[in-house]
């Protein structure tokens, strides 16, 4: 796997760095600093498959941050890393097309499996903001009791990626009226309305993706 982290902090960036390579020795990382820097390397090497991103960088901050992410790199996974761990910060981060949210005052054993998760294809959603959006009743709880089709999978990991209908229907070579179907159906099965609340029930079921 070939991932990016982008981080303004060199003392942020080696923490993580050796981290990684200590616990996940087949990732191929890359460094960025600025937003600027992040656009080069991803101009440069689109097969990269995660962004590691924090939201304040000298030349961009907040959201924006993220959305500029997603325009230079669609298809690739964007998970934020941000000091700012509260709700509606995580809910509006997925929101905006994040894959995961995962919180710099974590500790380190958390940290690590947020890690792994994210890595691995998961989803990873702080346990706070998971406390402060309860599963509706009836929510499947595990990946194994979702009963979705393999196309539904996809489907549901290019929502999660926040690719919208219309890349999602191109990189599958579906009609928009299918892509419709399956969101509703995907929607119906996890028990919810919305694309970020399929993302944290996708945390919530531990869906690798």
């Amino acid at each position: 796997m070939k991932c990016l982290l982008v981080d303004d902090h060199a003392l942020v960036r080696d923490a993580l760095a050796l981290l990684i390579a200590l616990h996940h020795p087949d990732v191929d990382l890359r460094h960025a600093g600025r937003l600027r820097d992040a656009r080069t390397v991803l101009d440069a090497e689109p097969d990269v498959d995660l962004v590691l991103l924090d939201l304040a960088l000298p030349d961009s901050a907040g959201l924006a941050t993220l959305q500029a992410v997603r325009d230079a790199a669609p298809a690739t996974r964007t998970v934020v890393l941000s000091a700012d761990d509260r709700p509606e910060i995580v809910l509006a981060a997925i929101d905006a097309g994040a894959a995961g949210f995962i919180p710099k005052a974590t500790e380190s054993r958390q940290l690590r499996e947020a890690l792994a998760t994210v890595l691995r294809g998961g989803v990873y959603v702080p346990p706070v903001t998971l406390a402060a959006t309860p599963p509706p009743p009836g929510q499947p709880a595990s990946a194994e009791r979702l009963g979705l089709t393999p196309r539904q999978i996809d489907v549901l990991r290019m929502l999660v990626d926040g690719r919208s209908n219309k890349l999602i229907g191109r990189a599958l070579d579906l009609a928009p009226s299918t892509v419709k179907t399956h969101l509703e159906a995907i929607f119906q099965r996890l028990q919810v309305n919305s694309r970020t609340q399929a993302v944290v029930a996708a945390a919530r079921c531990g869906l690798k993706l």
